[in-house]
Parts: C-alpha cells; structure tokens; sequence
C-alpha cells in the first residue's frame, strides 16, 4: 500500500509538473487562442479515449446521459477558460496569468453559499480577502505602468479564466455516478466543438499553415503531454491519495510555472508580485485544506 501511495505521488507530482510548463511551450506556438484551444481539447479528448479502450473499458453511455447538461456546461466553461488563458499567456507574464488563474478556488468559496448552500465561515472569509490582496500585487497596480509585460488585457484574461475554470468547478459538484475518465473525455471534446465554430469565424482556416515543424511539434505536445498524459496522470493518481493530499500537491502547478517564468523566460517578478504569490497561494491552500478536513 505504501508503494502504491509513492508510485501515485510521483504521477501526480509529474502530472502538475507538466501542467505548470503549459504556459512556456505557449509563448512560442504562434497560434491564435481559439485554434490552441481546439487543438489541446480534440488531442487530448483522443488521447484518453484511447487510454480507456486500451485498458478494456468503454465509455458508459448511461452515465453520459444522465450527466449530459452539467457535462455540456463545464465542457462549454472549459473551452472559454483554455482562450482566456492563453490569451493571458500572450499579454502578460506567465507568472501573473498563472496565479490569476488560480483565483478560481476563491471565486468557488465565494459562490458556494448561493451554489452549493455551502456556509462560508470567518476562515474563508479572511482566506478570500488575502487572495484578493494578492492578486491586487500581482496585477502590478501598486506600480504604476506595471512594468514586467504585466497589463490590464492579460490579469483580465487571467481572471477571466478563472471565472469560467470556477464554473467548471462548481458545475463538476452536480455530476452523478459517472468515472473521472468519462466526464474528462466528455469535456474535452465538448471543449473542442465548441470552440471550433468561434476560431473558424474569427481567426479562419489557414492558422495552421504558418506553423513551422518545431512549433506544429510543440503544439502536438500540448496536446498529448499537456492535455492527454497529464490528466492520465492526474487521474491515475488520485484513486491511491486523499482529497487533501491532491490538494496540496495541486500547488506545484502554479509555484513551477513562476519558476519557468523566471528562469526560463526571464520575466520580472518583483517583491511585490512575490508577496502577491505568497497571499493567493497561500490562502486558496490554506481553504483547501481546512476544507478538506471538515469533510
């Protein structure tokens, strides 16, 4: 059992590993949001539908129709949430867009009340108010022409994001008996349909044509790696951990994607928007946390 724990530790570590570098292989995929989101949604969709039929399971077409409505909106949420995050991506650093991203935890504690009828205790509240400082430092407010390529456009995508990766949160509460593998599928490839009107309409039929062979394999490996492997990874992981456990581990995504940020793409942080990590991954984990105990 033990072991067991190890092995699935390592997945999930890897899997938010992977999940942290998305932001990197972004900056150089010159490809509209709206096709990489396509592109990461139908790959991957492909990828774990290949994963299940491999391992001699099918997809439970009951469960998909007893779950249609919340699967048509959190997999419509995530197709909006992968354009709004790359487009953070393009028009800010990788570093803020992350951490907007991860304001969707605070945006779930703040609905649950009207949502979930969840009760929404003094802890949260204060957890909720220092995530919100942060992402005030982050967004470089306090520094006038916030310097760092940190921009009004891209925190709004960043949070935008989050909005509709808290609906995708929140909608997922309402799912009932239906596996991990096939509400994930489900997802993604309602992501990538719905996306693929929006990118014909507003960014045509020839982005791919203009890709290079090392940025059409850069794209291929978002979408396999990035997408497909890595919830591979996450899922097979999370059978053998508890909740608070992949909670916690969650946050080697975003702390990896502020490592990369600055090493490898050079992006300035700043003191400021360092105490602003601190506060918005500090509070969202300390929620979780707690969270996860009073289950």
């Amino acid at each position: 059992m033990e072991k067991e724990e190890r092995s699935a530790k390592i997945k999930l570590s890897l899997a938010m590993l992977v999940f942290g570098s998305i932001g990197v292989f972004r900056r150089y995929i010159p490809l509209s949001s709206s096709w990489m989101a396509f592109t990461r949604g139908s790959i991957g969709t492909v990828f774990l539908l290949l994963v299940v039929l491999c391992s001699g399971k099918r997809v439970e077409k009951a469960a998909v129709k007893r779950n249609f409505l919340p699967l048509l909106i959190s997999g419509t949420a995530i197709g909006i949430n992968w354009i709004l995050l790359f487009e953070a991506y393009r028009y800010t650093t990788v570093a803020a867009a992350t951490l907007c991203y991860y304001m969707a935890p605070v945006l779930v504690i703040v609905c649950s009340p009207v949502v979930l009828k969840e009760r929404l205790t003094v802890r949260k509240v204060v957890c909720v108010l220092g995530a919100l400082a942060g992402m005030l430092l982050v967004s470089g407010i306090f520094q006038g022409d916030a310097s760092g390529g940190v921009n009004a456009k891209g925190i709004a995508c960043g949070l935008g994001a989050a909005a509709f990766y808290a609906t995708v949160m929140l909608t997922n509460k309402f799912f009932k008996k239906i596996s991990a593998y096939d509400s994930t599928i489900l997802q993604l490839g309602i992501a990538a349909l719905i996306v693929l009107p929006y990118a014909l309409a507003v960014d045509g039929t020839g982005a791919f044509s203009a890709l290079s062979l090392p940025q059409g394999l850069l794209l291929f490996i978002v979408g396999t790696i990035h997408t497909g492997a890595a919830y591979w990874l996450y899922f097979g992981s999370m059978q053998q951990l508890s909740s608070q456990t992949v909670a916690v581990y969650s946050y080697i995504d975003p702390a990896f994607a502020v490592v990369l940020s600055i090493v490898l793409l050079r992006e300035e942080t700043g003191l400021a928007g360092i105490l602003g990590a601190v506060l918005i991954l500090g509070s969202t984990l300390l929620s979780e946390w707690k969270g996860k105990r009073s289950v």
